[in-house]
């Protein structure tokens, strides 16, 4: 082993790769990222802080808290943030684009393939995508621990964030779990003098200070232009996809209720169709606010199909990478300043925790159904830990043992 191997390769490499780069590694995500935000952010750290050393772990722990502290859905927000310092502007928009299309494509096809779905076989496949999820996470869950919770009071935040978010149904206790990290960190936390590299993302305070103020003045256009009347037209579809994707805290799931109101109540989608396309992001990879490539394809009066669907997709996303492009150099500053080392320590326990409370619910509790479930998981598990096979070995394997239940059944 020569020096050059010892020294962390993300500081070497952060802001070095090209857009092609991020879009390659990003398209891959997106075509095998199942399971929701929670997975994602495994998925993430297993192939770009793990396997490519993008980032060290201190870093993405803190910008997994920067996101899930910001509107809007967290992984997106993820990708973008981690495209933007790997490859600046384009590589930003590359990471979006590419995490974002797989999954609003199959969402736009979704009203030809659902009838397949619907046969056992078809379920199965779903049912084993839930499986995959659950060990994903649970890798990512052992290694964030290992590295992020080091001493006793570091795992004692951690477990308090854990608890706090297992006994809270708010998706404000996301939020409020970073900041009693923070708060915790100050007083308990004795991190190492050293700490990382702030994030390159190749513009300043001032800038993000600008995107932030375009978020705002957006979404107060989004909440004027709200429509009572019923009437879709291209100005209130885009006004009620923003409001959607920047008044929502805790993912993709907590969007839900938002986007139906949005489209269900003024009698722009049925009811049948909207739990029909919930249905369906569940089960395809990336990000679950690719829905409204789904929901933007149904909308009526001459507005749907592929208009509609890019509209809808466009308004939702929108205001989140706005947020997280305004805060990445804010975050950066604070991060820099000796101060904040104890803050972002007890922050990143509580990342571990509120991964942790996840790992529980929904992504245990809606996968794992039975004994056969948990012993196809725990292989899995081993597969990723122990012999470190590809998530694509073990996404086999949970489908293998789907199916067989259904032949045997």
């Amino acid at each position: 082993m020569n020096a050059s191997d010892t020294e962390p390769r993300g500081e070497r490499r952060a802001g070095a790769g090209s857009a092609l780069e991020v879009w390659a590694v990003f398209l891959k995500l997106g075509l095998s990222s199942f399971g929701g935000p929670i997975a994602h952010v495994s998925y993430f750290h297993r192939e770009l802080i793990h396997r490519r050393r993008w980032l060290d772990e201190t870093r993405y722990a803190q910008l997994v808290a920067l996101c899930q502290s910001l509107p809007g859905p967290a992984s997106s927000q993820l990708g973008f943030a981690l495209g933007m310092i790997r490859g600046r502007w384009l590589g930003a928009l590359a990471a979006f684009v590419a995490f974002t299309t797989p999954s609003a494509v199959l969402l736009f096809a979704f009203a030809r393939v659902l009838p397949r779905l619907e046969q056992p076989y078809g379920q199965a496949v779903l049912h084993a995508l839930k499986l995959v999820a659950v060990a994903v996470v649970a890798q990512g869950v052992l290694v964030m621990a290992r590295r992020l919770t080091p001493d006793a009071p570091r795992a004692l935040i951690a477990a308090a964030a854990c608890a706090v978010i297992a006994l809270s149904a708010s998706p404000g206790a996301q939020l409020f779990v970073i900041f009693m990290g923070a708060a915790l960190g100050l007083v308990f936390c004795r991190p190492a003098a050293s700490a990382s590299a702030p994030f390159e993302t190749g513009y300043r305070a001032r800038t993000g200070t600008c995107l932030l103020g375009v978020f705002a003045i957006l979404l107060l256009a989004a909440i004027a232009a709200q429509s009572n009347n019923g009437n879709a037209s291209l100005v209130s579809i885009a006004a009620a996809f923003y409001r959607a994707g920047a008044l929502v805290f805790g993912g993709g799931h907590v969007v839900l209720p938002l986007l139906q109101q949005a489209v269900v109540a003024p009698g722009w989608v049925s009811t049948h169709d909207f739990l029909a396309g919930y249905g369906a992001a569940q089960a395809v990879p990336g990000p679950m606010f690719s829905l409204a490539a789904f929901l933007g394809a149904r909308l009526p009066d001459g507005h749907g199909g592929i208009v509609g669907a890019l509209v809808a997709l466009a308004a939702i996303f929108l205001p989140g990478l706005l947020l997280i492009s305004g805060a990445l150099p804010l975050w950066r500053d604070f991060a820099a300043r000796p101060r904040s080392l104890r803050a972002l320590a007890g922050v990143n326990a509580a990342v571990v925790g509120l991964l942790a409370a996840a790992l529980y619910s929904p992504v245990w509790t809606s996968a794992v159904r039975d004994p056969a479930d948990f012993a196809t998981v725990l292989v899995g598990f081993i597969l990723l830990v122990a012999t470190r096979s590809s998530v694509v070995i073990v996404l086999g394997w949970c489908i293998l043992a789907s199916a067989v239940r259904v032949w045997f059944a």
